[in-house]
């Protein structure tokens, strides 16, 4: 989900607020140690700011950062069951700050991508005015967009230019 400014429909930053975060961690049924206060919404801020620079690195550079998320955060994956969901991954105690969980979550999906070199699918919305991230799951690795909307601005803007040099 993109939540920085200049990505999201209104174009505000979704993490505005410990309120919004909440939300956020509510429809994504994020478990464990939750705060929602203004430290762990900077926590969170910062971490987001830093998974945007790793997400934008090459293969071998980011593979430092991923290892030092798990190093940091002393990460041991284990298998869990809880709540409704089936066996998935933890890599931290769930009493660890949010943050810091987020970190290792995505190091560990980061891992996958590194591993099978798949890190040119890791990009930035090509739309002039977002500042979104995507993941291209396209067979042919072409998605360029980060949503729909997006795509139609950009592919509107574009037909407009045709018509002014017709």
């Amino acid at each position: 989900m993109n939540t920085v400014a200049g990505a999201t429909k209104s174009g505000l930053d979704a993490l505005a607020t410990p309120a919004e975060l909440g939300a956020i961690l509510s429809f994504w049924q994020y478990s464990g140690r939750i705060d929602l206060d203004d430290l762990e919404l900077a926590e969170v801020r910062a971490t987001r700011a830093r998974l945007r620079r790793v997400w934008m690195l090459a293969r071998t550079d980011a593979v430092g950062e991923v290892n030092a998320m798990l190093s940091d955060a002393r990460a041991l994956p284990q298998l869990v069951r809880h709540d409704t969901l089936d066996w998935h991954l933890h890599a931290t105690d769930p009493e660890a700050p949010l943050a810091e969980r987020i970190r290792v979550e995505v190091a560990l999906a980061l891992v996958d991508v590194i591993r099978s070199d798949e890190n040119g699918r890791l990009r930035a919305c090509a739309a002039d005015d977002c500042d979104g991230l995507l993941l291209d799951l396209s067979r042919n690795g072409s998605k360029r967009f980060c949503s729909v909307r997006c795509g139609n601005r950009m592919n509107m803007v574009a037909f407009r230019e045709r018509a002014a040099e017709a």
